[in-house]
């Protein structure tokens, strides 16, 4: 086998190589870019659900500063202390 033949026969495989590598490149980035997506597409829901988290600690937040939930607890246990004694009665 002459040189010229040798180096034809190597840059023929290298070219192989290259395009195969390529494809399988192209086709690990494409699965990649679907799975960034629905990572997106998750991320884009555990946001939406903390900020109706965060509104309703802040709505309980302001419901305990205004004495309401106190208020209400309290209530509960004296209507059931004021039962007990009607009962007895």
């Amino acid at each position: 086998m002459t040189e010229v033949l040798q180096a034809n026969v190597f840059f023929a495989i290298t070219s192989i190589a290259v395009v195969a590598f390529t494809l399988l490149l192209c086709v690990a980035l494409y699965y990649v870019i679907k799975i960034l997506k629905a990572v997106k597409s998750i991320v884009d829901r555990i946001d939406a659900g903390s900020e109706n988290l965060a509104d309703d600690i802040s709505y309980l937040r302001t419901y305990i500063a205004e004495g309401s939930l106190i208020s209400q607890i309290v209530g509960l246990f004296l209507k059931s202390s004021r039962r007990d004694r009607k009962q007895k009665d």
